[in-house]
């Protein structure tokens, strides 16, 4: 009605300023003009009345709560959603139904994956935030803190294990007898000494999982700057094989110049038995199998040479190898007599008091024998 009173007007003054054709022009040009937003608008509205039917009530729900989280849904709103959905599948055969469904679980999943991204987004902005010293939540602070607790430092207890009175042991079920058991201060988790110096030795990840990761056995037991170390009662031995032991090429160094030493040592006799296997008769008669070697190209002799490199650097890491269990087993001997009992039972109580009575005996006639003289 609006667009014809305009039209109406218009033609008025164009009566009254030109004459009729031109007038006649503007008409029409109003007219193709209502009719084309009239044509837009009814598009506008089949347009929405396809959205709505994609994009029912049900769906905005999910969007409105996608957005602020999909735990504070309340059972009102998705009860006057059902009944909404059901109203506007009157009319709809069970095939269209069925395509409505499938497009509306295909709608709620993608805004379901669209705010796990929005949320593992906004996690790790926030994470690099943290990072940059802006203060903000980080999973940190979502964390549980048993999980991320550090292992703790402790003491250790010694008791001897015998066979009147056998300890078990966290490595091999039951220590041998007459062996030195430690375990942290206040429990009863024993590992053989020996077994546990072994294995810090071999492979030093498994050491504080023997106990769940709950005491720090490496920096407070086999430490220099701990309190609580081994190491301080085996003297300078014990600081001399753990040096070794730890400094690998420091090991190698010396296996190197204790081997140079020997061909040295050895070397008149190496000289001698090389002159007799190259003045020897045997060794020419088989010049038809070597002699093909010492005359071939310069690659087969770059293979062989490497042949025989990889076959001196095996041989040395085996050398390594043994002497690297020798030094260990000597350093597991050592602990086991330096290291003092801190637990002992009725016998071993006995034995000990027995000990100490003999010492000052011992020492109160030393002292006789001295004011004598």
């Amino acid at each position: 009605m609006k667009w014809l009173l305009l039209s109406c007007c218009c033609c008025c003054c164009c009566c009254r300023l030109s004459s009729m054709r031109s007038s006649i022009a503007v008409l029409v040009a109003v007219l193709v003009c209502c009719s084309f937003v009239s044509s837009s608008g009814n598009r506008n509205h089949h347009h929405h009345g396809v959205h709505s039917a994609f994009l029912p009530r049900s769906s905005s729900h999910v969007l409105y709560n996608a957005l602020r989280g999909g735990s504070r849904t309340s059972v009102m709103e998705q009860d006057d959603t059902d009944t909404d959905t059901d109203t506007d599948n009157s009319g709809m055969t069970e095939e269209e139904v069925a395509a409505r469904q499938i497009r509306l679980v295909a709608l709620e999943k993608y805004h379901m994956e669209q705010q796990i991204l929005l949320t593992l987004r906004s996690t790790f902005l926030s994470e690099v935030l943290a990072q940059r010293g802006i203060p903000i939540a980080t999973m940190m602070d979502v964390s549980t803190i048993d999980g991320n607790k550090p292992p703790e430092p402790t003491d250790w207890d010694c008791a001897l294990s015998t066979e009147q009175d056998p300890k078990t042991c966290l490595y091999s079920f039951d220590a041998e007898p007459n062996s030195k058991v430690v375990a942290p201060l206040g429990t009863t988790q024993y590992i053989s000494l020996s077994a546990l110096n072994r294995l810090r030795r071999t492979d030093r990840s498994k050491v504080e999982p023997m106990w769940h990761s709950k005491y720090a056995i490496l920096s407070s037991w086999f430490s220099d700057a701990s309190e609580y170390s081994l190491l301080q009662h085996a003297g300078i031995q014990g600081f001399f094989v753990s040096t070794l032991l730890l400094d690998t090429m420091g090991l190698r160094l010396l296996l190197a110049v204790g081997v140079m030493v020997a061909l040295l040592i050895t070397l008149p006799v190496w000289e001698i038995l090389v002159q007799r296997i190259l003045t020897s008769s045997y060794f020419w008669n088989q010049w038809t199998t070597w002699g093909r070697i010492a005359h071939a190209a310069l690659p087969m002799k770059l293979l062989l040479g490497q042949m025989a490199w990889k076959f001196l650097a095996q041989s040395f890491a085996s050398l390594e190898t043994y002497v690297r269990d020798i030094v260990v087993d000597y350093e597991c001997t050592l602990l086991e007599q330096t290291i003092p009992i801190t637990i002992f039972n009725n016998d071993q109580l006995q034995e000990q008091e027995e000990d100490d009575d003999d010492e000052e005996i011992q020492y109160s006639e030393d002292e006789e024998c001295d004011e004598y003289e």
